[in-house]
């Protein structure tokens, strides 16, 4: 039996500009899956928004999953690489070095209002082409001085460096489906549970508890996205129940997993591919 030639990945080319064309430019690309972001560093900033799929990302020693309740900032000259598994539709605002620093100066996730994810919504909808109206302007200035009072936060999904959590994190995210407690799984690592949870608070900012749920949470998205059953991604995921699952997925994510995989349907079908800029020199 022969079997099926494997995909070779799709290798993205990072846009260069000697200036940007404009002080805040928004892009929006259609990556397949198996896409690979190549290490690359620009003089501007970045803000990454993913209207489907999670986004995947290294900077600066940090490791990036951010769903699309968050978003990913980048400050000029950060290094950064990525690779996304799955299809993914996300947009990028380019800020200019001077406008970067009213952003915070680390990467970051930042947490995304409603509000500013309708405003994306309607760039999505409608993409300005450079150069912008002044209207076009005067609302992508909007968002991002919503950006500038958005709350940050490390990863979605932080991790350590400690040994032990390492260790923890590991057996988590090799089975997310895992029933054993966390004072069994201590007792299994030679520690304590105290020990683990102070720890996580330390490291991560976060409980172990709501680790093991984002862990899920990223682990889901893409299954919803292929089209898998609710009931069988629970299952995998160690749920007794579909309901579990569902009441777990919307207190994260705000839907449910239907209302997600519905609104990512809507996503894709909206998109156009790889919108490139476009600027009057060069139409």
């Amino acid at each position: 039996m022969v079997s099926p030639e494997k995909k070779s990945p799709f290798i993205h080319t990072p846009l260069h500009f000697d200036q940007l064309p404009e002080p805040i430019l928004y892009l929006e690309r259609t990556m397949p899956s198996d896409t690979i972001y190549p290490s690359h560093r620009h003089p501007w900033g970045e803000f990454v928004y993913s209207f489907s799929g999670v986004l995947e990302l290294k900077g600066e020693g940090q490791v990036f999953r951010v769903p699309s309740s968050y978003a990913l900032w980048l400050p000029p000259e950060t290094e950064h690489h990525g690779l996304n598994r799955h299809e993914s539709f996300h947009c990028s605002l380019y800020i200019e070095k001077s406008l970067s620093r009213k952003l915070p100066q680390q990467p970051c996730a930042l947490i995304m209002t409603p509000l500013i994810r309708e405003m994306l919504n309607h760039l999505k909808s409608r993409p300005p082409v450079s150069p912008y109206s002044e209207a076009e302007s005067r609302f992508i200035q909007v968002i991002f001085d919503l950006l500038t009072q958005a709350a940050s936060t490390g990863s979605y999904l932080p991790h350590s460096t400690d040994p032990l959590l390492i260790r923890l994190l590991t057996i988590f995210e090799e089975n997310p489906a895992i029933h054993s407690s966390l004072k069994e799984l201590a007792e299994q690592l030679g520690t304590t549970e105290r020990t683990l949870a102070r720890k996580a608070q330390r490291d991560l900012g976060i409980s172990l508890a709501e680790w093991r749920q984002r862990l899920r949470v990223v682990r889901a998205m893409p299954k919803l996205e292929d089209g898998e059953k609710v009931e069988s991604i629970a299952l995998e995921l160690g749920y007794s129940t579909s309901s579990a699952f569902i009441a777990m997925f919307k207190k994260m994510m705000g839907v449910t997993p239907d209302e997600y995989r519905r609104g990512i349907g809507q996503d894709v079908s909206q998109s156009s591919g790889y919108n490139t800029v476009r600027t009057a020199d060069r139409e």
